[in-house]
């Protein structure tokens, strides 16, 4: 018989402690009716993230869960995945975590390929400590630390992805619910590294990125006529054109994942024999 989940075996009893109104609501509900419509299990699933705002949200999803340092969410995947490839691996974090400190590894994972997903939930501000300028803050973004105006240029974090040899690039807005519930089902069923940015505003810092700002600023890529998100100049274009944010699935392709190649025929390491020390007296030789 097939497996028949609902959103709510996903959730937990933890309270959240986000903003009322804040964007990550609808980025957790989203992901739980996607965890539950693929039929995943919540003992399959292993869900890291980092800190900040959105890094609180491993807390909320019913799985295996590790809540990790700043910018260290993507490395922590990765050996998830090759320690124990038959789990379902997703990583969340913010704008911050994975453009600013965790930026060498997000570029690192790109390129390796490992078969994980990565939400990175962006509201343009530094939310948890207090509305500081992050790396997809528009110029001239007034804080309290830049009241004269954020004077770096935003980071294209997608068209970044594309250029590192991404596989699977999709951008969603958590006011659109559905058409973010089948983004992140793509994301996870894409067998390779996937990165699903999520517009996801901050209604406590940022008053300039609203959710009315964003509805009047956002399109789907499909409207671009003779779009075709197998073309990578197609979605270098669409990500890098100035006016309106494209959401949808910008980009896809396929070639080997990571822990394919890393793992090949041999069994992951979460059935190792813990107890044959002789094995393990081995490994240790090895690095001698």
């Amino acid at each position: 018989m097939a497996l028949v989940m609902s959103p709510k075996d996903f959730a937990t009893a933890t309270p959240s402690w986000w903003c009322p109104g804040c964007g990550d609501f609808g980025v957790l509900a989203s992901l739980k009716s996607a965890c539950a419509e693929l039929a995943l299990n919540p003992k399959d699933v292993a869900f890291i993230s980092g800190i900040g705002c959105s890094g609180k949200i491993s807390g909320y999803l019913h799985s295996y869960a590790f809540h990790g340092v700043h910018g260290r969410a993507l490395p922590v995947a990765t050996a998830v995945k090759l320690a124990n490839n038959g789990l379902t691996v997703i990583a969340a974090g913010g704008d911050g975590d994975g453009f600013a400190i965790g930026a060498g590894h997000f570029l690192h994972a790109v390129r390796r390929n490992a078969n994980i997903t990565y939400i990175v939930m962006d509201n343009q501000t530094y939310g948890l400590t207090k509305g500081q300028s992050s790396p997809t803050s528009d110029l001239g973004y007034v804080t309290g630390t830049s009241p004269g105006g954020n004077p770096d240029a935003p980071l294209n974090g997608m068209a970044v992805a594309l250029a590192a040899g991404g596989t699977f690039i999709a951008r969603g807005f958590s006011a659109q619910p559905k058409k973010l519930i089948e983004l992140i089902k793509a994301a996870i069923e894409h067998p390779g590294f996937s990165v699903v940015e999520v517009m996801s505003p901050c209604v406590t810092y940022n008053k300039h990125n609203t959710f009315a700002w964003f509805k009047e600023n956002v399109f789907d890529v499909t409207q671009i006529e003779g779009y075709d998100n197998t073309n990578k100049q197609h979605a270098f274009d669409a990500l890098t054109a100035e006016g309106k944010i494209p959401l949808g699935i910008i980009y896809q392709t396929q070639r080997a994942a990571f822990d394919d190649l890393v793992l090949g025929d041999k069994p992951p390491l979460t059935t190792a024999d813990v107890y044959d020390t002789g094995r393990f007296h081995g490994i240790q030789d090895a690095y001698r």
